[in-house]
């Protein structure tokens, strides 16, 4: 798996969550991350920097100021950003949510594990799916990464 030179972003606003998934990162391999703790900071970051964009968006859903699923629609309605892939990343696991962030074009969706060694594996996951994997043809039956 090419680990190297990928650029993820992680939008959470809770700090714990963005240590442990850093910290999986660090173990992972060679990968930049960004950390942004609301949406707003998310949509301006992307906005701002047009020629830096991350190759994948884990995006948790419930967000301060602005939702990840706000967000979502933003992404999608921008020309620049709709092809950055974006994985959801949330605790909750409602299958009407997950359905509906489907249907609005999220690549992938993953339930917040409560183990730092499965969080290591749904992220590693998803990049393996990110790397090796043509993201047009998403299915619905493999929307949902789990350990």
């Amino acid at each position: 798996m090419k680990k190297t030179n990928l650029h993820l972003l992680i939008a959470d606003d809770d700090i714990d969550d963005c240590d442990f998934f850093k910290e999986a990162i660090d173990e992972i391999g060679e990968l930049t991350l960004s950390v942004l703790n609301d949406g707003v900071e998310l949509m301006n970051f992307l906005l701002a920097t047009p020629f830096n964009h991350p190759n994948l968006i884990f995006l948790d859903l419930n967000m301060p100021r602005k939702s990840g699923m706000e967000c979502m629609v933003e992404i999608k309605a921008i020309t620049a950003l709709k092809d950055i892939p974006i994985i959801i990343y949330s605790t909750s696991l409602d299958r009407a949510v997950v359905d509906c962030l489907y249907d609005m074009g999220a690549n992938y969706y993953i339930q917040k594990p409560g183990e730092f060694a499965n969080i290591k594996k749904v992220v590693e996951k998803a990049i393996t799916l990110f790397s090796t994997a043509n993201l047009e043809t998403r299915s619905r039956d493999n929307f949902i990464i789990q350990p």
